[in-house]
C-alpha cells in the first residue's frame, strides 16, 4: 500500500473508531444521556474527527460517503477499497473496546441498530435513505464544493448533521447513516436484526445526494457567461500593442 494511502486509511480508521465508540457508549448509557446526549455523542464526534483529519482523508469515517465520492469519479476505486475496509475496522474496534471496558450491566449492545417495531423494514431503508442524503447533500456542499465553507467551519456543519439526523430518525432506526457504524456492532455483538436496511439505504441516500449534488452544482451543463460578449478581437500579449 502506497504510504499517502496508508496515512488516509489509518485517519479514516480513528475516525470510525472514535464515531462508533462516543455514539455506542452513550447509547450503553441512553438512561443517563438520553437521545438529545445520543446525538451530540455521535454529531460531536464527527465534528472533531473531521477537524483534525479531514485535511489528511476528507473525513469520511462512512462507507456510504466514501461511494458517494467513488459514483461522482472523485475517488479512485482502489482508494476507496482500503477506506471501506479502514472505516469497518475502526467500526469493530471501537465495538471490542467497548465489550471488554463496559460493565456487564450496561447495556452497550443496544448500540447496534435496529428498525423500531412501530415501522416496516422498508420504511426503514426509506428513512436511513433520507437521513444519509441529508449527511452526504451537506458534506458535499461543504468540503467537495470548493465554494463551500469547509476551511472555515470544518466538521461543524457535517457534525450539526448528524446530530439532527439523530434526533429526527434516532427512535424509529437508530440512525446510522453509515454501513460501517452498524456493521462494527453487529459483529462484536452478534445481532443481525434488519442488517441489510443499514446498508440499502445508507449507500442509495448516499449516491444519490452525490451525484445530485455534482450535477446540480459541480458540473455546469453550459458554460457560465463571466464578461461581455467577445467582439472578435484578441486582447493584446504583454509587451505587445493592439495594433502589433
Amino acid at each position: 500500500m502506497p504510504a499517502d494511502a496508508l496515512r488516509r486509511a489509518v485517519a479514516e480508521l480513528v475516525g470510525a473508531f472514535a464515531l462508533v465508540f462516543a455514539g455506542v457508549g452513550a447509547i450503553g448509557f441512553a438512561s443517563q444521556t438520553g437521545l438529545v446526549g445520543i446525538a451530540l455523542a455521535h454529531g460531536l464526534a464527527i465534528a472533531v474527527m473531521v477537524s483534525a483529519v479531514g485535511h489528511i482523508s476528507g473525513g469520511h469515517f462512512n462507507p456510504a460517503v466514501t461511494i458517494g465520492f467513488l459514483v461522482t469519479r472523485r475517488m479512485e476505486p482502489a482508494l476507496a477499497a482500503v477506506y471501506v475496509v479502514a472505516q469497518v475496522g475502526g467500526a469493530v474496534l471501537a465495538s471490542l473496546a467497548l465489550r471488554l471496558i463496559f460493565p456487564g450491566e450496561t447495556d452497550v449492545d443496544a448500540g447496534v441498530p435496529v428498525v423500531t417495531d412501530s415501522i416496516n423494514v422498508w420504511s426503514g431503508v426509506l428513512l436511513e435513505g433520507i437521513l444519509t442524503f441529508m449527511l452526504v447533500w451537506v458534506i458535499f456542499a461543504t468540503a467537495a464544493d470548493p465554494r463551500g465553507t469547509f476551511k472555515s467551519v470544518a466538521g461543524l456543519a457535517i457534525g450539526l448533521t448528524i446530530t439532527m439526523d439523530v434526533l429526527a430518525g434516532g427512535p424509529l432506526t437508530g440512525a446510522a447513516m453509515n454501513p460501517a457504524r452498524s456493521l462494527g456492532p453487529e459483529l462484536v455483538f452478534n445481532v443481525w436484526d434488519d442488517f441489510w436496511v443499514y446498508i440499502v439505504g445508507p449507500i442509495a441516500g448516499g449516491a444519490a445526494a452525490a451525484l445530485a449534488y455534482e450535477w446540480l452544482y459541480l458540473r455546469p451543463l453550459a458554460p457560465v457567461p463571466v464578461g461581455p460578449p467577445e467582439t472578435g478581437l484578441e486582447e493584446p500579449r504583454p509587451g505587445q500593442t493592439a495594433a502589433s
